[in-house]
């Protein structure tokens, strides 16, 4: 049974009670010093006779106890098994997703990027056992996130695709192949004589090239056993590719030299090129359509590696119980007050506090 915080850095506030404490004795002394300048000895002896330093005192460490359980609680305490050893089945799958300007286009809605990343959440969010990784690409490669079985994690690197990804524009079929090809066996598992490793590479893009090399790129990496397939976005009919100010709002449409509006057509057919050369299939993405399901079916019909990986138990949530006692103190805190309980004694015709 192991104790830990999900959120370790909500302790820092603790590093406040120092503070707290502090400031109490300096605006107390502050504030004895200006009763000492308006009120000689005997005035000021009767009018703090009814103040008690000791349920000061009290009250303010009710108030830190009841910071400190709030923290505490804040920092969710969890207890649980720790990790352990799990075995899952499943491939090498790496994302390999164009984010150059042409991918911008809106002739399929909401973009061509954003349709690609909608439809590669819905493949992330079935994944069984399966290990991916993302690669972006445009004029060049840059790796996202290694291969992974956190959905979660991998789905944040997908919502944060942009053109900006990238540093180059363009599209460059041969090096977003050769990033990702490098990266499956950089962060693949070990091959041994008893399983073998089914690594695929998914390219999703307009399929507009402006590189060479890309056909050739493919081929090799089928000879080394990983596959290819390819998933298209766009319409043959094309559309224009949108420019935005910093808030979003249209200001204008691309155009070439020569002052023309730039359309952006997608075949497919380079796409298809590259499927076939890495021994896998082409799918066209639409809206609501079937392709990310009928990628899924291809890939369940190929050989699944079993990894083996450290997965973290399930820990129980303990917060409510620290958040309970701090309401307790918080509640407390209430109750108590700071002057003293006593009577009143008569002298004569006048009413004076007890001694």
């Amino acid at each position: 049974m192991t104790f830990r915080f999900a959120d370790p850095s909500a302790l820092n506030f603790l590093y406040l009670i120092p503070v707290l404490i502090f400031l109490y004795w300096y605006v107390g002394k502050a504030r004895r010093k200006r009763f000492a300048q308006v009120f000689d000895a005997r005035q000021l002896q009767f009018v703090s006779q009814s103040q008690s330093r000791g349920r000061s005192r009290a009250k303010l460490a009710v108030q830190l106890l009841a910071a400190v359980f709030f923290v505490l609680a804040l920092a969710r305490p969890q207890s649980g098994e720790g990790k352990q050893k799990a075995k899952s089945e499943g491939l090498e799958i790496m994302f390999v997703v164009d984010v150059s300007n042409s991918m911008m286009a809106e002739d399929v809605r909401p973009s061509r990027l954003e349709l690609a990343k909608r439809e590669l959440g819905r493949f992330v969010d079935d994944l069984g056992g399966d290990r991916v990784g993302l690669v972006a690409f445009a004029g060049s490669a840059v790796l996202l996130s290694p291969l992974t079985s956190d959905k979660n994690g991998l789905k944040m690197f997908l919502e944060s695709l942009s053109v900006e990804s990238v540093s180059t524009q363009g599209t460059d079929f041969k090096k977003a192949l050769t990033e990702a090809s490098q990266a499956l066996y950089r962060g693949g598992a070990e091959a041994n004589e008893d399983s073998s490793i089914t690594r695929v590479i998914v390219v999703v893009s307009d399929g507009e090239e402006n590189e060479k090399g890309g056909l050739e790129t493919a081929k090799e990496i089928s000879t080394r056993g990983a596959k290819i397939y390819t998933l298209g976005i766009g319409t043959a009919q094309g559309g224009k590719i949108p420019l935005r100010d910093k808030r979003g709002n249209l200001v204008g449409y691309k155009k070439n030299r020569s002052g023309e509006v730039v359309i952006s057509k997608s075949t497919g057919e380079a796409l298809k090129e590259l499927a076939e050369a890495g021994g896998g299939q082409y799918q066209h993405v639409t809206l609501g359509g079937d392709a990310v399901r009928n990628l899924k079916n291809q890939l369940s019909n190929l050989e699944r590696k079993q990894f083996e990986s450290m997965d973290v138990a399930h820990y129980n949530e303990l917060y409510q119980w620290f958040l309970a006692v701090g309401l307790f103190f918080a509640f407390l805190d209430l109750l108590l007050g700071e002057r003293r309980r006593e009577g009143r004694l008569w002298r004569g015709r006048f009413e004076v506090a007890g001694d």
